[in-house]
């Protein structure tokens, strides 16, 4: 059927009559112009897309009159223009891809249907780690170092670069996924098939939304919902509330862009915004430049919305033209911003939109120094309070801000040797120090603030002690480029911080070794080891398992405290150090202003810089160019890879569908209490010597040189099914100590969780996990549903869900269900030790109550979390992926 808003076509420039956009001013609805500017760019795609059948001219008037639908839970569909992957998360997508060819055409249907309708890109960024610091040469080591443990993946994904259509790969050492995205990838709008529309975007990452910054809408979907995307299907999604979120006044000068954002992550988290729009608007966002807006926006997933949409204003066209991007396009993009009412003045409050009842104020003058930590990003401490905060959560009982240190043991010290020299190391001992994510290397600012703070530093004669690891991890050719010209990369090398990679790197975990006698020392004496990181994700195991504490702080900050070796240090009164002349340095006598930062900014950062680095991004890496890649449009599998491996999912598949059935006296695998997350369920990082995964490797042949990380081995089900739940600091309530362990009932034994979900198996037994609040929080992480599927698990009952991750667990067929409002597994007494009958009623209609049963006889309800039809279909289907592979092979 013909689209029936064709009525409000017209082309943008009458010169070129074939390129036309949808008008929105035409539509003659006053409801319009008060929609939130992130409502109308869901209200564009409905309409252009509108073919009564995947979306629906009722879809467009639910979206049209958002004022009234907000709060009815009501289900809009949502195309976005484009899909991004990082590695990570790309090769498991690319690896599904494949294998559903194979399903489809053992279904009879035409297997190079299952290719990318919607354009996908995907950036290799999460494989390479810190293995050498500190030398001219660690980038050149750590790339080729990537390369030889990750040839066969990369391999794989060439490709699928050239088996899919629409799929484009970034190579590795281009830069970070959400750096190059914001810097060459994103286009604001459109220009696309004789159209132009907003650019937006779903990303098989959560900070996916650091894109919103510059007024492309885009959030983090599971791995699994964005397969569905490149296929053509739209995301189902309930109509969100937008919070308003108001910013006045104008920072102070020894204020950063890392501190703004740790700021507002606390404020939102008190507020309350999981599953919504936060939209920013008031004079202050005209304060910030698009670096500034896009490390708030990168950080929304740790204050817990769903999108930190900045509108597109002139700030963010001048932005387009520093980078590079071509003038006329550019001119073309405001050009048809402000024909559809979407180009914003940010001084102009009369175009203030509505917005769902709340609105929130920070006024940025109020905002100082600070620091996230020691476990949570949402854990804001003053800089001015970070000695004392440490302390007290030296002793405090075991939690998000506690390690239950002994008060006689506070002031431990272990003395230890390196490189022939004597060093102490005490609890709070900074032994890394990364300079590191796309949350901040993005922004020139800071990053220019870090290097005028290392050559004050090292004028005044300071030093980084040579245990600490130090690193430089920038998002993009760019960051380098800028530090060499401004002329401050050289004092960054002279402290420590020598360019390791372009890549997350530390951010995600892959920070590498510790030197031999630091961990012994930490070993020994218990200790509380720091990691200091410009990162956005600080989860306890996930940055290093020597460092207990890991804080988040601002690049010129990093530095800091690597310089002062400890995190117990008060700025105001101690010094930093003492140089060679006895002169006590303190971090006020070498911090830049603003001003000073601004003025080096725009004297360096310039257009002719993005130019040359992007021309040849694609082509710039020899080792890439040089790789072989098979051609067939189906992969053939090669059964002695431990990278890449046929998934199971598909198995015995028929185009009959299965009727649900009541899940019948489930085991519990895991108990576990509140803000279990993502890395708790599927690490990325370091595979155990002792693991089962360790174990399967080495029945392989390969040595734990060989191992690699968990992430790495995404495209291998057999290694991440027993990587899920590995996590060494997993707190389980079945077991009194931290560790990847749980009970197996029948026998009453303490095993590996692999090892006991294998028992539970093979005797036919299914199994469900139990929950606190905001069970799979952190990265967007499609393995952490695919691995407890694989591991039998078919239900989780949590008190909440993070919102992808939520997702991810409908998209493979588990049951997402939550306590009644009110009630958890202390008001109801339940242990974990019971057997759980779950009745799966014949209708089910969307987030109905269903019954549980005990076999102690105990009965309750509580939610069964799909959400909308659609996620009941992908349900009745088995998971999204069996649906798609039905469609298209029919």
């Amino acid at each position: 059927m013909s689209n029936p808003f064709v009525r409000i076509v017209e082309p943008l420039d009458p010169k070129q009559p074939l390129k036309k956009f949808f008008n929105l001013s035409k539509l003659e609805d006053v409801r319009y112009a008060r929609l939130p500017f992130s409502i109308r760019v869901l209200l564009e795609a409905a309409i252009r897309n509108c073919d009564e059948f995947l979306v629906k001219k009722g879809d467009v008037e639910n979206i049209l009159n958002w004022k009234v639908m907000q709060h009815k839970n009501v289900e809009v569909p949502f195309k976005p223009a484009r899909v991004i992957l990082q590695d990570f998360t790309g090769v498991p997508a690319v690896v599904d891809f494949a294998a559903m060819r194979d399903a489809v055409k053992k279904l009879g249907g035409d297997p190079e249907k299952i290719n990318p309708i919607c354009p996908a890109d995907l950036v290799i960024d999460h494989s390479i780690q810190v293995d050498f610091n500190r030398q001219p040469d660690s980038l050149q080591k750590n790339q080729d170092l990537e390369f030889e443990r990750n040839k066969e993946r990369f391999e794989f994904l060439k490709w699928g670069s050239q088996a899919f259509k629409n799929f484009r790969i970034i190579p590795p050492g281009s830069g970070i996924i959400h750096q190059v995205n914001l810097e060459y990838l994103a286009r604001v709008v459109m220009d696309q098939d004789g159209y132009y529309y907003p650019d937006s975007v779903v990303g098989t990452d959560s900070h996916t939304t650091m894109i919103d910054g510059l007024g492309v809408l885009g959030w983090g979907v599971g791995g699994i919902e964005a397969e569905a995307v490149m296929l053509g299907q739209p995301i189902s999604m309930v109509l969100p509330e937008v919070v308003g979120y108001k910013l006045v006044g104008n920072p102070q000068q020894l204020v950063t862009s890392t501190d703004i954002v740790l700021t507002i992550t606390k404020h939102l988290r008190q507020v309350g915004v999981v599953g919504k729009f936060v939209e920013f608007f008031g004079p202050g966002v005209a304060q910030l430049s698009i670096a500034d807006r896009a490390t708030i926006a990168n950080m929304c997933p740790e204050y817990g919305a769903t999108a930190a949409y900045f509108p597109v204003d002139d700030i963010s066209i001048g932005y387009l033209i520093q980078t590079g991007r071509d003038k006329e396009k550019v001119m073309y993009t405001k050009r048809y911003l402000e024909a559809v009412g979407m180009l914003r003045d940010f001084q102009n409050s009369s175009q203030d939109p509505d917005f769902t009842q709340q609105v929130v104020e920070l006024d940025l003058h109020t905002v100082v120094p600070c620091c996230s930590g020691p476990k949570r990003p949402q854990d804001k401490v003053a800089v001015s309070d970070m000695k004392k905060d440490f302390e007290t959560c030296l002793g405090a009982k075991q939690g998000f801000k506690g390690f239950q240190i002994a008060p006689d043991r506070h002031n431990t010290i272990v003395k230890f040797n390196f490189e022939g020299h004597d060093f102490e190391l005490a609890h709070g001992s900074v032994v890394i120090a990364a300079i590191t994510s796309c949350t901040n290397t993005s922004n020139p600012s800071v990053m220019l603030g870090a290097g005028l703070l290392a050559k004050k530093a090292v004028e005044a004669g300071l030093t980084v002690k040579p245990y600490i690891k130090t690193s430089l991890s920038p998002g993009s050719g760019v960051v380098t480029y800028y530090l060499r010209e401004s002329g401050v990369m050289p004092y960054l090398s002279q402290l420590g911080f020598e360019v390791v990679g372009y890549g997350c790197m530390t951010c995600i975990g892959n920070s590498g070794p510790l030197p031999e006698s630091v961990v012994e020392a930490i070993t020994q004496g218990d200790l509380v080891a720091v990691g200091v990181l410009s990162g956005n994700r600080n989860f306890e195991g996930r940055v290093h398992p020597n460092t207990r504490a890991n804080y988040l702080a601002s690049p010129p900050l990093v530095i800091a405290y690597a310089i002062a070796g400890t995190i117990r240090i008060d700025f105001e009164k101690e010094p930093l150090g003492v140089n060679a002349s006895g002169m006590k340095i303190f971090l006020k006598d070498i911090w830049p202003t603003r001003n000073e930062i601004q003025a080096v900014e725009r004297q360096f950062v310039i257009p002719g810089m993005f130019k040359e680095v992007y021309e040849k991004i694609e082509t710039v890496n020899k080792a890439w160019n040089a790789l072989d890649a098979p051609s067939d449009k189906l992969y053939t599998w090669n059964p002695k890879s431990t990278y890449i491996k046929s998934p199971p999912f598909f198995d015995g598949l028929t185009l009959a569908l299965q009727t649900p059935k009541t899940i019948e006296d489930a085991y519990v695998l895991l108990s576990f209490g509140d803000s279990v997350t993502t890395d708790h369920i599927s690490p990325a990082g370091n595979i155990a010597r002792n693991s089962p995964a360790a174990r399967y490797l080495t029945s392989r042949g390969l040595t734990p040189r060989e191992f690699n990380s968990y992430g790495s081995r995404r495209g291998n089900d057999a290694v991440m099914a027993r990587g899920t739940f590995a996590n060494i600091r997993l707190v389980n309530k079945f077991i009194d100590k931290q560790g990847p362990q749980t009970i197996h009932f029948p026998s009453g034994e303490t095993l590996d969780v692999f090892d006991a979900a294998e028992r539970y198996k093979q005797a036919g037994h299914p199994l469900i996990v139990l929950a606190g609040k905001e069970y799979g929080a952190g990265s967007s992480r499609d393995w952490a549903a695919k691995g407890p599927f694989l591991l039998g698990v078919k239900a989780v009952l949590a008190e909440s869900y993070e919102r992808i991750h939520r997702s991810n667990l409908v998209g493979m067929g588990v049951i997402p269900l939550q306590y009644l409002p009110g009630e958890d597994a202390g008001t109801l007494g339940l242990t974990g030790r019971e057997r759980y009958t779950i009745i799966i009623p014949e209708n089910l209609k969307p987030q109905m109550n269903v019954q549980i049963k005990l076999d102690t006889g105990k009965t309750f309800h509580a939610i069964m979390r799909f959400d909308t039809d659609v996620e009941l279909t992908y349900f009745h289907n088995g998971g999204i992926l069996n649906y798609m592979i039905r469609k298209m092979a029919s």
